[in-house]
């Protein structure tokens, strides 16, 4: 096994791991795990997310909130975001995003608050950890938008400018998220009974082109 694997996202600072958080960190780097990158949800886990960092080596931070999370958001959210970044093992925003599934937060609210942070990573030239679920064509806008709108000299964040976690579009979403340079996670999901759009796509989708999707 390669000896540079890296969890892109993983929640450990969620009270599930409290009996067991060191040990699931220690089998992660007994099986080659280097990196672990813990996004928050709100503006408090983003604050533990900081507290792992600083205890385990392996582990990074990313702060955000969550669209589920948004009925936190106030005046001074920004703010306090923009304080956690200093700390040189916030590497991301996120996890942040749409979720129209859920629908806890007012979908206003919800693109206000995506839109809020975008603007912070894009003035702080983080790369964004990005949720997204049953609101791909309102996602892609306010990306392009977003994507269009970074300033030239920033060019680590036009090319690697986040990723679109447990991916759930189709392949024409695909295409357009890739053609961002963003990445996309393929994660359980493509393991449910149900998630036959993300097995078998149709094949007009199938016929796309692109280095990022090499052909089969």
């Amino acid at each position: 096994m390669t000896d540079k694997l890296i969890d892109t996202h993983c929640h450990l600072d969620c009270d599930w791991f409290d009996n067991d958080r060191e040990q699931v960190i220690n089998r992660a780097r007994e099986v080659g795990l280097t990196r672990l990158l813990n996004p928050g949800i709100t503006l408090e886990s983003s604050e533990k997310a900081i507290s792992l960092a600083n205890k385990f080596p392996e582990v990074f931070a990313a702060v955000g909130v969550h669209p589920n999370d948004g009925l936190v958001w106030h005046e001074q959210s920004s703010a306090h975001l923009q304080e956690m970044i200093a700390h040189p093992k916030v590497v991301a925003i996120g996890e942040i995003g749409l979720d129209y599934y859920r629908d806890r937060t007012p979908k206003d609210l919800q693109k206000h608050i995506f839109t809020e942070q975008l603007n912070l990573a894009a003035e702080e030239n983080l790369p964004v950890v990005i949720h997204c679920r049953e609101a791909m064509g309102d996602m892609i806008d306010i990306l392009t938008e977003w994507k269009r709108n970074i300033s030239p000299e920033k060019t680590q964040l036009s090319k690697f400018p986040g990723v679109l976690h447990s991916f759930s579009g189709d392949l024409a979403d695909a295409k357009k998220i890739l053609d961002l340079n963003f990445f996309i996670g393929i994660t359980g999901p493509v393991t449910f009974g149900k998630s036959v759009e993300l097995v078998y796509p149709d094949t007009m989708a199938l016929s796309y082109e692109s280095t990022a999707i090499p052909q089969q």
